[in-house]
């Protein structure tokens, strides 16, 4: 234990977020927030925010629960589901829906209005809804590029088994060992989904100088022999280090986050994330004289 605490290429687990209160997005997402930007700024960059929704279980019905119409501005959203499955579109065109394993990687950029929603089959027929939604920030050279979106399905994120059967790694973003995930991101970010099995020691290399989070969302896993990440908890790595150790106390199904910092000002307010508090009232303006566009009709009832 001793020997793996003084190795200098092993990151240093440096706390442990939790967060217990749960609230509610819109009538559909009932989420606890893990991490966000406004308290830990620079320690989490490039990533802004963690919302893990559920697991709940949904009665059938035909009303369309979710949040409405809502803009955003100057950074990334990356939502993946679990359990259930969620409907998006936005005034850009993009849109679709996403079940369990897939992934959709909205780029709000320099702005846009979007609405996420239950699935209409999944809202008839009820069942558990479980997702985690990730913000991810943006340079400010590309806060206002055109805005875009990426529907991953599952069958198109790479899978690798790890060696002596300890488990398997979807690479949703950048990569693992020889296999390259499908997200296109604006600065190099690592985002892994693994799937370990009860009992087993994983080192994980990850590159130095990123910052380094681990979200456990079924499971618990114990860090270098030490302490105990444990369902819904998130630990946060030192930037030094080329990897990490874990052992998986049962079956864990958890997140890999990893990015290069983006060292520069952040400035947010609500829906909005810039680097100036004049660009944050530019955006308001922008939004509220509808400058970031509506959903048309016609995409809405092409896609209900």
């Amino acid at each position: 234990m001793q020997t793996l605490k003084s190795d200098p290429s092993v990151k240093k687990l440096l706390r442990i977020q939790r967060n217990t209160d749960q609230h509610w997005v819109g009538d559909g997402f009932p989420v606890r927030t893990l991490f966000s930007y406004s308290a830990l700024g620079s320690m989490i960059s490039p990533f802004l925010l963690f919302d893990y929704a559920g697991p709940m279980e949904f009665s059938p019905t035909e009303q369309r629960h979710g949040v409405g119409e809502h803009p955003h501005r100057g950074f990334e959203t990356v939502t993946i589901v679990y359990d259930g499955e969620v409907e998006h579109r936005d005034s850009s065109g993009g849109g679709g829906k996403i079940g369990p394993g897939d992934v959709q990687w909205m780029t709000a950029a320099s702005g846009l209005v979007h609405e996420e929603f239950h699935g209409r089959d999944f809202a008839l027929r009820g069942g558990v809804l479980e997702m985690v939604q990730l913000w991810v920030n943006l340079p400010a050279k590309d806060k206002m590029s055109p805005p875009r979106y990426q529907s991953i399905l599952a069958s198109q994120i790479p899978v690798i088994d790890l060696p002596e059967n300890k488990g398997q790694v979807r690479i949703i973003a950048g990569k693992f060992g020889e296999a390259t995930g499908p997200a296109h991101t604006f600065t190099p970010i690592d985002v892994w989904d693994l799937r370990l099995t009860s009992d087993q020691f994983i080192d994980l290399a990850v590159p130095d100088g990123y910052n380094t989070l681990l979200a456990v969302l079924k499971g618990s896993v114990c860090v270098h022999n030490s302490e105990t990440i444990n369902t819904a908890e998130v630990g946060l790595f030192d930037r030094i280090g080329d990897h990490i150790r874990i052992s998986s106390e049962s079956d864990t199904i958890a997140l890999l986050l990893g990015g290069e910092p983006i060292d520069e000002p952040i400035v947010g307010s609500g829906p909005f994330v810039m680097n100036t508090a004049e660009e944050i009232r530019q955006a308001k303006i922008d939004y509220q004289s509808g400058n970031m566009g509506k959903i048309s009709q016609t995409q809405r009832y092409r896609l209900l």
